[in-house]
């Protein structure tokens, strides 16, 4: 019998996990479900899958686009958006940075606090 196994959460490591979890928490508009000295998790209203934060002393910042001998982007989070332009605009307000590199005209890049690389999108986009 196969056990059942259900994502609860993606975890960021930041040299700060209260200050990334209030970034992402601010820009999704969700609620603390969890935290403790150096961990916090944020969760949607009504429950689902979370992020999570962790502090990492050493921590260092992805690089994107990909540099060789670089510390390299594992992964990345698409969040769909009603309204780009102004999705940017409450991103950046929060503390978000654009990348300089937008491969793509429909879906904005841009870096949180911590550096990690996270994609504005429409529907009927796609994430980069």
């Amino acid at each position: 019998m196969r056990p059942r196994c259900t994502l609860a959460a993606t975890t960021l490591d930041a040299p700060d996990a209260h200050a990334l979890a209030r970034f992402y928490r601010d820009l999704l508009g969700w609620s603390v479900r969890e935290e403790e000295p150096g961990w916090v998790e944020i969760a949607p209203p009504g429950g689902g899958a979370g992020l999570s934060f962790q502090t990492e002393p050493l921590f260092a910042r992805p690089r994107w686009p990909t540099e060789r001998s670089a510390q390299q982007m594992m992964m990345h989070l698409d969040i769909e958006v009603t309204d780009l332009p102004s999705a940017v605009d409450r991103a950046v307000a929060l503390g978000a940075r654009p990348a300089d590199s937008q491969p793509q005209d429909d879906v904005r890049v841009l870096h949180d606090p911590a550096g990690h690389p996270f994609c504005l999108f429409t529907r009927g986009t796609a994430g980069t």
